[in-house]
């Protein structure tokens, strides 16, 4: 089966920064959209950014545009979200998604196929 596991998840004071990788198996990554989503308790799923299957086009939310970057190392199967200058409001479990294979996808979590099952980021004031 795919499986995506996420890695890079911890605790760090406001304005640090962390580097969250989304290492693949049994799916290649350079042939799919590669997604990133946070949830906290009691709130709906909401997309953080992804990266188009050949990665030259890359969305954002509007909350962490500048702040977060989306890429991907084909060699290492391995997706990445590097998130820098952080915030409290950005505490939340955050989750690996794939879409389908050469599909372009956007902020949709249903145009997602695979997920993982996410890594906690705590951010203190």
């Amino acid at each position: 089966q795919v499986q995506l596991r996420e890695s890079g998840g911890g605790s760090v004071q406001a304005g640090g920064s962390l580097r969250l990788s989304c290492a693949a198996s049994r799916l290649t990554v350079k042939s799919h959209a590669m997604g990133w989503f946070r949830q906290t308790p009691g709130q709906d799923r909401e997309f953080v950014a992804v990266i188009n299957w050949d990665g030259e086009i890359k969305s954002y939310a509007d909350s962490v545009r500048g702040r977060f970057t989306v890429s991907r190392d084909n060699a290492a199967n391995t997706a990445y979200l590097q998130m820098n200058r952080l915030k409290p409001e950005d505490t939340a479990v955050y989750v690996c998604a794939a879409g389908d294979e050469y599909s372009s996808v956007r902020d949709s979590a249903a145009d997602y196929l695979h997920w993982g099952r996410g890594t906690q980021v705590t951010v203190s004031s």
